[in-house]
């Protein structure tokens, strides 16, 4: 009992001092709300960005780039230098060209989707894989 008390005594002073360290080292924490407008901005800032890419990505625009003597690796450089504002600018150009936007593939999928709730309610006959008037 005698020798078990001897190392414990040290083992405990050893740990008290080194647990009352550490607390003294580290810096404290601080903890904030953030707004959903900041994670919704960041957020589209994001793809924004990522828009943009993949619009200057695409095999035509490449081979145009590239017909106009610009390296594609310089496109990307200057990609990851734009602003947030110019970011948002460019995706909203892409958005509005009438081949860019998503607004076609956005109508293309109503439009599926009527018509196959018209066709479940017996209204037209457009789809052989609905089963007619199974709403009514």
């Amino acid at each position: 009992m005698k020798a078990l008390r001897q190392i414990a005594t040290p083992m405990v002073w050893l740990i008290t001092v080194s647990l009352i360290s550490l607390n003294l080292n580290l810096p404290n924490a601080h903890a904030s709300i953030i707004g959903t407008g900041t994670v919704v901005s960041a957020e589209q800032l994001q793809q924004d960005r990522t828009q943009v890419r993949e619009a200057l990505e695409r095999k035509e625009v490449r081979a145009q780039l590239v017909r106009l003597g610009v390296d594609p690796a310089q496109v990307q450089e200057r990609v990851n230098a734009l602003t947030d504002a110019e970011a948002q600018q460019l995706s909203r150009y892409f958005d509005d060209m009438p081949a860019g936007g998503n607004g076609l593939v956005g109508a293309l999928v109503f439009v599926f989707v009527l018509l196959v709730f018209t066709d479940l309610l017996g209204l037209t006959s457009v789809f052989s894989f609905t089963k007619k008037g199974s709403l009514r």
